[in-house]
Protein backbone atom coordinates (compact mmCIF):
# COMPACT_ATOMS: atom_id res chain seq x y z
CA UNK A 1 0.00 0.00 0.00
CA UNK A 2 1.28 3.47 -0.83
CA UNK A 3 0.61 6.09 1.71
CA UNK A 4 0.72 9.82 0.68
CA UNK A 5 0.24 13.13 2.17
CA UNK A 6 -2.99 12.75 0.67
CA UNK A 7 -3.47 9.88 3.24
CA UNK A 8 -2.17 11.82 5.76
CA UNK A 9 -5.21 14.74 5.87
CA UNK A 10 -8.09 11.82 5.24
CA UNK A 11 -6.73 9.84 8.33
CA UNK A 12 -6.84 13.09 10.25
CA UNK A 13 -9.65 14.47 8.54
CA UNK A 14 -10.96 16.13 11.78
CA UNK A 15 -7.19 18.12 12.40
CA UNK A 16 -8.27 20.11 9.28
CA UNK A 17 -12.55 20.55 9.26
CA UNK A 18 -12.83 21.29 13.45
CA UNK A 19 -10.32 23.29 13.75
CA UNK A 20 -12.56 26.18 14.18
CA UNK A 21 -15.16 24.24 16.51
CA UNK A 22 -15.50 25.32 19.70
CA UNK A 23 -13.38 28.79 19.23
CA UNK A 24 -16.23 31.33 20.36
CA UNK A 25 -17.19 29.99 24.09
CA UNK A 26 -14.30 29.90 26.32
CA UNK A 27 -16.46 28.87 29.21
CA UNK A 28 -15.89 29.24 32.63
CA UNK A 29 -16.58 26.44 35.21
CA UNK A 30 -17.62 26.57 39.06
CA UNK A 31 -17.75 23.57 41.12
CA UNK A 32 -19.23 23.26 44.63
CA UNK A 33 -16.69 20.78 45.75
CA UNK A 34 -13.17 22.20 45.97
CA UNK A 35 -11.69 19.22 48.23
CA UNK A 36 -9.77 16.58 46.90
CA UNK A 37 -11.65 13.38 46.04
CA UNK A 38 -14.46 15.24 47.56
CA UNK A 39 -17.17 14.11 45.96
CA UNK A 40 -21.22 12.57 46.83
CA UNK A 41 -20.73 8.60 45.63
CA UNK A 42 -24.00 8.24 42.89
CA UNK A 43 -25.09 5.07 42.44
CA UNK A 44 -23.99 3.21 39.11
CA UNK A 45 -26.22 2.65 36.41
CA UNK A 46 -27.38 -0.93 35.33
CA UNK A 47 -27.97 0.49 31.93
CA UNK A 48 -26.96 -2.61 29.85
CA UNK A 49 -24.95 -0.14 27.03
CA UNK A 50 -22.52 1.00 29.54
CA UNK A 51 -21.15 -2.70 29.68
CA UNK A 52 -20.43 -4.50 26.59
CA UNK A 53 -18.55 -7.99 25.89
CA UNK A 54 -15.91 -6.05 24.09
CA UNK A 55 -14.50 -3.89 26.79
CA UNK A 56 -16.58 -1.48 29.30
CA UNK A 57 -17.32 1.69 28.81
CA UNK A 58 -14.33 3.00 31.13
CA UNK A 59 -12.18 1.76 28.35
CA UNK A 60 -13.73 2.78 25.10
CA UNK A 61 -12.27 6.41 23.97
CA UNK A 62 -13.56 9.20 23.60
CA UNK A 63 -14.59 9.72 19.83
CA UNK A 64 -16.61 6.14 21.09
CA UNK A 65 -18.42 8.01 24.49
CA UNK A 66 -18.78 10.68 21.92
CA UNK A 67 -21.28 9.09 19.06
CA UNK A 68 -22.65 6.68 21.98
CA UNK A 69 -24.28 10.04 23.59
CA UNK A 70 -24.74 11.73 20.20
CA UNK A 71 -27.42 8.72 18.84
CA UNK A 72 -28.49 8.23 22.53
CA UNK A 73 -27.42 4.82 22.78
CA UNK A 74 -26.05 5.83 26.55
CA UNK A 75 -26.38 9.27 28.50
CA UNK A 76 -23.69 11.74 29.43
CA UNK A 77 -25.14 11.30 33.05
CA UNK A 78 -24.31 7.23 32.96
CA UNK A 79 -21.08 8.21 31.35
CA UNK A 80 -19.62 10.23 33.94
CA UNK A 81 -21.39 8.15 37.03
CA UNK A 82 -19.42 5.32 35.45
CA UNK A 83 -16.28 7.07 35.61
CA UNK A 84 -16.70 8.27 38.99
CA UNK A 85 -17.41 4.67 39.94
CA UNK A 86 -14.00 3.96 38.48
CA UNK A 87 -12.35 6.72 40.28
CA UNK A 88 -13.74 5.56 43.38
CA UNK A 89 -12.45 2.05 42.77
CA UNK A 90 -9.09 2.59 41.20
CA UNK A 91 -7.67 5.67 42.39
CA UNK A 92 -6.91 4.14 46.21
CA UNK A 93 -4.24 2.43 44.60
CA UNK A 94 -2.77 4.81 42.02
CA UNK A 95 -3.29 8.08 43.97
CA UNK A 96 -3.73 10.03 40.30
CA UNK A 97 -6.48 12.00 41.11
CA UNK A 98 -5.84 14.74 43.48
CA UNK A 99 -9.09 16.54 43.06
CA UNK A 100 -12.34 15.63 41.82
CA UNK A 101 -15.28 17.72 40.81
CA UNK A 102 -17.74 15.37 40.82
CA UNK A 103 -20.95 16.98 42.24
CA UNK A 104 -20.39 19.91 39.23
CA UNK A 105 -19.71 16.88 36.85
CA UNK A 106 -23.03 15.06 37.40
CA UNK A 107 -24.76 18.80 37.45
CA UNK A 108 -22.85 19.48 33.77
CA UNK A 109 -23.92 15.87 32.25
CA UNK A 110 -27.57 16.63 32.82
CA UNK A 111 -27.41 19.68 30.95
CA UNK A 112 -25.60 17.68 28.87
CA UNK A 113 -28.36 14.98 28.34
CA UNK A 114 -30.72 17.64 28.02
CA UNK A 115 -29.30 19.60 25.03
CA UNK A 116 -29.07 15.85 23.56
CA UNK A 117 -32.63 15.38 24.15
CA UNK A 118 -33.67 18.98 22.57
CA UNK A 119 -31.58 18.41 19.54
CA UNK A 120 -29.91 21.36 20.35
CA UNK A 121 -26.22 21.62 18.56
CA UNK A 122 -23.63 19.16 19.98
CA UNK A 123 -20.15 19.86 20.08
CA UNK A 124 -17.55 17.16 19.09
CA UNK A 125 -16.70 15.81 22.42
CA UNK A 126 -20.14 16.32 23.70
CA UNK A 127 -20.92 14.61 27.48
CA UNK A 128 -17.52 13.03 27.32
CA UNK A 129 -15.76 13.33 30.57
CA UNK A 130 -12.20 14.90 30.74
CA UNK A 131 -8.93 15.36 33.40
CA UNK A 132 -6.42 17.69 33.47
CA UNK A 133 -3.12 18.38 34.47
CA UNK A 134 -2.82 20.50 37.93
CA UNK A 135 -0.64 22.39 36.50
CA UNK A 136 -3.00 23.94 34.28
CA UNK A 137 -5.93 25.96 35.28
CA UNK A 138 -9.58 25.32 35.79
CA UNK A 139 -11.68 28.11 36.75
CA UNK A 140 -13.20 27.85 40.86
CA UNK A 141 -11.59 24.27 41.12
CA UNK A 142 -8.08 23.69 42.70
CA UNK A 143 -5.05 24.05 40.97
CA UNK A 144 -2.23 23.69 43.50
CA UNK A 145 0.89 22.84 41.21
CA UNK A 146 2.11 19.91 43.49
CA UNK A 147 3.41 22.01 45.91
CA UNK A 148 2.82 23.51 49.27
CA UNK A 149 3.11 27.20 48.27
CA UNK A 150 -0.27 26.76 46.42
CA UNK A 151 -2.21 25.03 48.73
CA UNK A 152 -5.62 25.87 48.15
CA UNK A 153 -4.82 27.65 45.09
CA UNK A 154 -8.83 28.53 43.27
CA UNK A 155 -8.09 30.50 39.74
CA UNK A 156 -10.92 32.25 38.81
CA UNK A 157 -10.50 31.24 35.02
CA UNK A 158 -9.50 28.33 32.45
CA UNK A 159 -6.60 27.66 30.91
CA UNK A 160 -7.46 28.23 27.43
CA UNK A 161 -7.18 24.28 26.62
CA UNK A 162 -9.55 23.78 29.22
CA UNK A 163 -11.84 26.37 28.05
CA UNK A 164 -12.04 24.77 24.20
CA UNK A 165 -12.14 21.14 25.73
CA UNK A 166 -15.42 22.62 27.53
CA UNK A 167 -16.54 24.95 24.66
CA UNK A 168 -16.17 21.82 22.64
CA UNK A 169 -18.79 19.67 25.01
CA UNK A 170 -16.16 17.89 27.09
CA UNK A 171 -17.08 18.32 31.23
CA UNK A 172 -14.43 18.55 33.55
CA UNK A 173 -14.33 15.74 35.87
CA UNK A 174 -10.81 15.67 37.59
CA UNK A 175 -7.44 16.73 38.08
CA UNK A 176 -4.60 15.06 38.39
CA UNK A 177 -1.51 14.95 39.95
CA UNK A 178 2.39 15.91 38.94
CA UNK A 179 5.41 16.68 40.62
CA UNK A 180 6.11 20.15 41.97
CA UNK A 181 6.15 22.70 39.90
CA UNK A 182 5.62 20.24 37.21
CA UNK A 183 9.62 19.03 37.89
CA UNK A 184 10.70 15.96 37.37
CA UNK A 185 10.19 12.21 35.67
CA UNK A 186 8.35 10.75 38.38
CA UNK A 187 4.70 12.09 39.85
CA UNK A 188 5.59 12.73 43.24
CA UNK A 189 5.09 15.69 45.99
CA UNK A 190 5.06 16.61 49.53
CA UNK A 191 1.62 17.91 48.62
CA UNK A 192 -0.65 15.88 47.22
CA UNK A 193 2.19 12.35 47.30
CA UNK A 194 2.98 9.96 45.18
CA UNK A 195 1.40 8.53 41.66
CA UNK A 196 1.31 4.37 40.79
CA UNK A 197 1.55 3.08 37.46
CA UNK A 198 -1.21 0.94 36.76
CA UNK A 199 0.60 -1.65 35.14
CA UNK A 200 2.47 -2.43 38.52
CA UNK A 201 2.27 -0.11 41.28
CA UNK A 202 5.74 -0.44 42.71
CA UNK A 203 6.64 1.46 39.35
CA UNK A 204 6.52 4.86 38.56
CA UNK A 205 4.21 6.56 35.52
CA UNK A 206 6.61 9.09 34.92
CA UNK A 207 6.40 13.02 35.21
CA UNK A 208 5.25 15.36 34.86
CA UNK A 209 2.13 14.38 33.87
CA UNK A 210 2.27 11.16 35.41
CA UNK A 211 -0.81 11.28 36.82
CA UNK A 212 -2.95 11.96 34.54
CA UNK A 213 -1.61 9.31 31.84
CA UNK A 214 -2.25 7.04 35.29
CA UNK A 215 -6.00 7.66 35.21
CA UNK A 216 -6.07 7.02 31.43
CA UNK A 217 -4.60 4.11 31.39
CA UNK A 218 -6.67 2.62 34.31
CA UNK A 219 -9.98 3.58 32.63
CA UNK A 220 -10.76 6.76 34.96
CA UNK A 221 -10.86 8.98 32.23
CA UNK A 222 -10.85 8.72 28.44
CA UNK A 223 -8.86 12.30 28.06
CA UNK A 224 -6.54 14.34 29.16
CA UNK A 225 -4.73 17.65 28.93
CA UNK A 226 -0.52 17.70 29.77
CA UNK A 227 1.91 19.75 29.17
CA UNK A 228 5.74 18.97 28.35
CA UNK A 229 9.01 20.61 28.58
CA UNK A 230 11.40 17.76 27.86
CA UNK A 231 9.35 14.42 28.24
CA UNK A 232 6.10 15.33 30.44
CA UNK A 233 3.49 13.95 28.23
CA UNK A 234 5.38 11.85 26.50
CA UNK A 235 7.33 9.93 28.84
CA UNK A 236 4.14 9.05 30.78
CA UNK A 237 2.74 8.02 27.92
CA UNK A 238 5.06 5.74 26.77
CA UNK A 239 5.27 4.16 30.90
CA UNK A 240 1.45 3.61 31.21
CA UNK A 241 0.78 2.60 27.25
CA UNK A 242 -1.39 5.46 26.18
CA UNK A 243 -1.05 7.75 23.24
CA UNK A 244 0.72 11.28 23.98
CA UNK A 245 0.66 14.16 21.15
CA UNK A 246 3.33 17.30 21.86
CA UNK A 247 2.24 19.31 18.98
CA UNK A 248 4.45 21.75 17.15
CA UNK A 249 5.73 24.40 19.48
CA UNK A 250 3.24 27.66 19.67
CA UNK A 251 0.46 25.35 18.08
CA UNK A 252 -1.74 25.14 21.54
CA UNK A 253 -1.43 28.53 23.20
CA UNK A 254 -0.02 27.70 27.02
CA UNK A 255 -2.16 30.31 28.48
CA UNK A 256 -3.46 29.21 31.85
CA UNK A 257 -0.28 26.96 32.44
CA UNK A 258 2.12 27.38 35.17
CA UNK A 259 4.92 27.85 35.16
CA UNK A 260 5.62 29.32 31.81
CA UNK A 261 9.09 29.65 32.11
CA UNK A 262 11.27 28.38 29.87
CA UNK A 263 8.10 29.74 27.52
CA UNK A 264 10.20 28.48 24.24
CA UNK A 265 10.06 24.82 25.08
CA UNK A 266 6.59 24.57 27.09
CA UNK A 267 4.31 22.67 25.12
CA UNK A 268 0.67 21.40 26.15
CA UNK A 269 -0.66 18.72 24.64
CA UNK A 270 -3.56 15.85 24.79
CA UNK A 271 -3.33 12.27 26.06
CA UNK A 272 -5.77 9.40 25.72
CA UNK A 273 -6.09 6.06 24.82
CA UNK A 274 -6.02 6.24 20.66
CA UNK A 275 -4.74 8.31 18.42
CA UNK A 276 -8.31 9.33 16.70
CA UNK A 277 -8.66 10.76 20.33
CA UNK A 278 -5.56 12.76 19.98
CA UNK A 279 -6.02 13.88 16.92
CA UNK A 280 -9.33 15.18 17.51
CA UNK A 281 -8.71 17.19 20.85
CA UNK A 282 -5.59 18.77 18.83
CA UNK A 283 -8.42 19.65 15.99
CA UNK A 284 -9.50 21.22 19.01
CA UNK A 285 -6.88 22.72 20.98
CA UNK A 286 -4.82 24.04 18.19
CA UNK A 287 -4.70 27.92 17.53
CA UNK A 288 -4.18 31.21 18.43
CA UNK A 289 -5.73 32.87 21.71
CA UNK A 290 -3.75 36.56 21.21
CA UNK A 291 -2.38 36.15 24.08
CA UNK A 292 0.61 33.35 24.09
CA UNK A 293 2.61 35.35 21.84
CA UNK A 294 4.18 31.62 20.45
CA UNK A 295 0.90 30.86 19.05
CA UNK A 296 0.95 33.02 16.39
CA UNK A 297 0.19 29.57 13.48
CA UNK A 298 -3.84 29.93 11.95
CA UNK A 299 -6.16 27.72 13.30
CA UNK A 300 -6.15 25.93 10.10
CA UNK A 301 -2.39 25.68 9.18
CA UNK A 302 -2.80 21.79 9.38
CA UNK A 303 -4.90 22.31 5.91
CA UNK A 304 -1.91 23.72 4.17
CA UNK A 305 0.58 20.83 5.10
CA UNK A 306 2.28 20.19 1.35
CA UNK A 307 0.82 16.58 0.06
CA UNK A 308 3.41 15.08 -2.50
CA UNK A 309 2.55 12.29 -4.28
CA UNK A 310 4.99 9.78 -3.17
CA UNK A 311 4.99 7.38 -0.45
CA UNK A 312 5.95 8.78 2.97
CA UNK A 313 9.82 8.76 3.70
CA UNK A 314 10.85 7.65 7.37
CA UNK A 315 14.24 7.55 8.67
CA UNK A 316 14.95 5.56 11.95
CA UNK A 317 17.27 5.33 14.58
CA UNK A 318 17.22 3.69 17.99
CA UNK A 319 21.04 4.10 19.02
CA UNK A 320 23.66 5.86 19.30
CA UNK A 321 22.57 8.93 19.50
CA UNK A 322 20.65 9.05 22.55
CA UNK A 323 22.94 7.52 24.66
CA UNK A 324 22.59 3.66 25.90
CA UNK A 325 18.94 2.22 25.36
CA UNK A 326 17.66 -0.69 26.54
CA UNK A 327 17.67 -3.71 24.29
CA UNK A 328 13.53 -4.69 24.42
CA UNK A 329 13.22 -0.71 23.36
CA UNK A 330 15.30 -0.69 20.52
CA UNK A 331 13.82 -4.17 19.74
CA UNK A 332 10.54 -2.16 19.72
CA UNK A 333 11.33 0.42 17.78
CA UNK A 334 13.14 -1.78 14.92
CA UNK A 335 9.43 -3.56 14.81
CA UNK A 336 7.84 -0.41 14.20
CA UNK A 337 10.20 0.61 11.30
CA UNK A 338 9.27 -2.86 9.96
CA UNK A 339 5.46 -1.57 10.53
CA UNK A 340 5.85 1.18 8.37
CA UNK A 341 7.69 -0.26 5.76
CA UNK A 342 5.27 -3.04 5.25
CA UNK A 343 2.14 -0.16 5.52
CA UNK A 344 3.78 1.28 2.54
CA UNK A 345 6.23 3.84 3.78
CA UNK A 346 9.82 4.21 2.72
CA UNK A 347 12.15 3.15 5.81
CA UNK A 348 15.63 3.53 6.13
CA UNK A 349 18.19 3.02 9.24
CA UNK A 350 19.48 6.52 10.25
CA UNK A 351 22.66 7.91 11.93
CA UNK A 352 22.91 11.33 13.15
CA UNK A 353 26.23 12.04 14.08
CA UNK A 354 25.39 15.26 16.04
CA UNK A 355 22.58 13.62 18.08
CA UNK A 356 26.24 11.57 19.49
CA UNK A 357 28.07 15.04 19.88
CA UNK A 358 25.63 16.75 21.08
CA UNK A 359 23.42 15.61 24.75
CA UNK A 360 20.34 17.78 24.87
CA UNK A 361 19.70 17.45 28.34
CA UNK A 362 22.96 18.98 29.36
CA UNK A 363 22.22 21.57 26.85
CA UNK A 364 18.81 22.23 28.24
CA UNK A 365 19.90 22.14 31.97
CA UNK A 366 22.22 25.17 30.98
CA UNK A 367 20.03 27.42 29.43
CA UNK A 368 16.65 26.38 31.87
CA UNK A 369 18.47 26.70 34.98
CA UNK A 370 18.92 30.36 35.33
CA UNK A 371 15.81 31.09 34.31
CA UNK A 372 13.75 28.82 36.31
CA UNK A 373 15.39 29.58 39.79
CA UNK A 374 15.24 32.98 39.40
CA UNK A 375 10.88 32.33 38.05
CA UNK A 376 10.56 30.03 41.02
CA UNK A 377 12.28 32.35 43.69
CA UNK A 378 9.36 35.00 43.10
CA UNK A 379 6.72 32.71 44.03
CA UNK A 380 8.55 30.98 46.52
CA UNK A 381 9.73 33.76 48.81
CA UNK A 382 11.10 32.92 52.10
CA UNK A 383 9.38 29.90 52.24
CA UNK A 384 11.87 27.24 51.03
CA UNK A 385 11.19 24.68 53.98
CA UNK A 386 7.76 23.57 52.32
CA UNK A 387 9.56 22.75 49.50
CA UNK A 388 10.21 18.97 47.59
CA UNK A 389 13.46 17.61 47.56
CA UNK A 390 13.98 17.95 43.83
CA UNK A 391 12.67 21.74 43.97
CA UNK A 392 14.80 22.86 46.79
CA UNK A 393 17.94 20.95 45.11
CA UNK A 394 17.51 22.34 42.29
CA UNK A 395 17.83 26.20 42.98
CA UNK A 396 20.77 25.43 45.13
CA UNK A 397 22.20 24.05 41.38
CA UNK A 398 25.06 26.73 40.45
CA UNK A 399 24.35 29.38 37.57
CA UNK A 400 26.34 28.53 34.45
CA UNK A 401 28.78 31.24 33.17
CA UNK A 402 27.77 33.30 30.64
CA UNK A 403 30.10 31.69 28.26
CA UNK A 404 28.57 28.46 28.94
CA UNK A 405 25.08 29.89 28.38
CA UNK A 406 25.74 31.19 25.46
CA UNK A 407 27.62 28.00 24.10
CA UNK A 408 23.74 26.03 25.39
CA UNK A 409 22.12 28.28 23.43
CA UNK A 410 24.03 27.61 20.32
CA UNK A 411 24.60 23.88 20.79
CA UNK A 412 20.32 24.37 20.91
CA UNK A 413 20.03 26.21 17.58
CA UNK A 414 22.65 23.35 16.63
CA UNK A 415 19.98 20.92 17.27
CA UNK A 416 17.58 22.97 15.19
CA UNK A 417 19.52 23.04 12.17
CA UNK A 418 20.18 18.43 12.12
CA UNK A 419 16.58 18.23 11.88
CA UNK A 420 16.23 20.92 9.12
CA UNK A 421 18.70 19.16 7.54
CA UNK A 422 16.97 16.20 8.11
CA UNK A 423 14.17 16.60 7.17
CA UNK A 424 14.52 17.70 3.57
CA UNK A 425 15.02 14.18 2.81
CA UNK A 426 12.77 12.32 5.33
CA UNK A 427 8.95 13.12 5.97
CA UNK A 428 9.59 11.88 9.99
CA UNK A 429 12.15 10.44 12.22
CA UNK A 430 11.28 7.25 14.31
CA UNK A 431 13.17 6.77 17.55
CA UNK A 432 12.89 5.97 21.19
CA UNK A 433 10.76 7.63 23.60
CA UNK A 434 12.50 6.49 26.57
CA UNK A 435 15.62 4.50 27.12
CA UNK A 436 13.85 1.82 29.60
CA UNK A 437 10.49 0.72 30.33
CA UNK A 438 8.83 2.28 33.32
CA UNK A 439 11.67 2.07 36.30
CA UNK A 440 10.57 1.24 40.32
CA UNK A 441 9.78 4.06 42.12
CA UNK A 442 12.67 6.48 43.65
CA UNK A 443 15.80 5.41 41.59
CA UNK A 444 18.43 7.77 41.42
CA UNK A 445 20.14 6.06 38.18
CA UNK A 446 19.70 3.41 35.71
CA UNK A 447 21.91 0.11 34.29
CA UNK A 448 21.66 0.12 30.97
CA UNK A 449 23.27 -2.51 28.64
CA UNK A 450 26.20 -2.51 31.87
CA UNK A 451 26.37 0.89 31.01
CA UNK A 452 25.26 3.77 34.72
CA UNK A 453 23.14 6.13 33.98
CA UNK A 454 21.62 9.13 35.87
CA UNK A 455 17.81 9.07 36.47
CA UNK A 456 17.94 12.28 34.14
CA UNK A 457 19.01 10.07 30.87
CA UNK A 458 15.13 9.34 30.94
CA UNK A 459 14.86 12.70 29.05
CA UNK A 460 17.70 11.65 26.57
CA UNK A 461 15.21 10.99 23.26
CA UNK A 462 12.62 13.40 24.50
CA UNK A 463 13.89 16.74 25.19
CA UNK A 464 15.58 17.50 21.88
CA UNK A 465 12.35 17.77 20.56
CA UNK A 466 11.37 20.59 23.30
CA UNK A 467 14.72 22.53 21.93
CA UNK A 468 13.78 22.45 18.53
CA UNK A 469 9.77 22.70 19.00
CA UNK A 470 9.12 19.51 16.60
CA UNK A 471 6.01 17.74 17.01
CA UNK A 472 6.68 14.47 18.63
CA UNK A 473 3.86 11.63 19.55
CA UNK A 474 4.55 8.55 22.14
CA UNK A 475 2.52 5.33 21.27
CA UNK A 476 2.68 1.85 22.76
CA UNK A 477 4.27 -0.25 20.01
CA UNK A 478 5.93 -3.09 22.81
CA UNK A 479 5.65 -4.77 25.99
CA UNK A 480 8.63 -5.68 28.00
CA UNK A 481 9.36 -9.24 29.83
CA UNK A 482 7.80 -8.12 33.00
CA UNK A 483 4.81 -6.84 31.44
CA UNK A 484 5.24 -3.31 31.32
CA UNK A 485 4.27 -1.23 27.88
CA UNK A 486 7.45 0.33 25.34
CA UNK A 487 6.63 3.02 23.35
CA UNK A 488 7.89 4.26 20.46
CA UNK A 489 8.26 8.32 19.10
CA UNK A 490 7.36 9.98 15.81
CA UNK A 491 8.56 13.31 15.24
CA UNK A 492 7.95 15.54 12.19
CA UNK A 493 8.87 18.91 10.93
CA UNK A 494 7.44 21.84 12.46
CA UNK A 495 4.08 21.99 11.55
CA UNK A 496 3.71 18.97 10.04
CA UNK A 497 1.62 17.76 13.42
CA UNK A 498 -0.83 15.00 10.55
CA UNK A 499 2.01 13.44 9.06
CA UNK A 500 2.50 12.30 13.16
CA UNK A 501 -0.99 11.82 13.47
CA UNK A 502 -1.23 9.70 10.45
CA UNK A 503 2.12 7.68 10.76
CA UNK A 504 0.54 7.10 14.66
CA UNK A 505 -2.74 5.93 13.20
CA UNK A 506 -0.92 3.46 10.81
CA UNK A 507 1.29 2.09 13.63
CA UNK A 508 -2.17 1.49 16.09
CA UNK A 509 -4.25 -0.21 13.27
CA UNK A 510 -1.62 -3.07 13.19
CA UNK A 511 -0.48 -2.72 16.85
CA UNK A 512 -0.62 -6.18 19.10
CA UNK A 513 -0.90 -3.84 22.07
CA UNK A 514 -3.38 -1.62 21.17
CA UNK A 515 -6.24 -3.24 23.06
CA UNK A 516 -4.48 -4.39 26.34
CA UNK A 517 -5.45 -2.81 29.47
CA UNK A 518 -3.60 -2.98 33.20
CA UNK A 519 -5.33 -5.71 35.55
CA UNK A 520 -6.37 -3.32 38.51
Amino acid sequence: MTVTRRDVLVTVGAVAAALATSRSALARSTTEDHGRNAVSRPTRSENSSLQTTESPMYYKDATEIAALIRSRQVSPVEVVKLHLDRIESVNPKLNAIVTLVGEQALANAKIAEAAVMNGSALGPLHGVPFTVKDALDTAGVLTQRGSQIFRGRIPSEDAIGVARLKAAGAILLAKTNLPEFSFGIETDNVLTGRTNNPWNIDHTPGGSSGGEAAAIASGMSPLGFGSDVGISIRGPAAHTGIVGFKPTHGRIPTTGHWPQVPRRYWHVGPLARSVRDVALSYSILAGPDGIDGYAESPSDMDAYVRKPDRPLRIGWLAEPGFGPVASDVAATVKAAAHALQEQGCLVEEVRLPALEQLNGLEIYSKVSIPERKSYFAQSIGDRQSLLSKNVAAYLKAPDPSLQEYVAAEQAAERFRDVFVEFFQRYDAFLCPVTPIHAPLHGLSEYVINGVTVPAWHMVRATVPFNLTGLPALSLRFGTSDDNLPIGVQLVSRWYADPIVLHLASLLESVSAVRTLHPDI
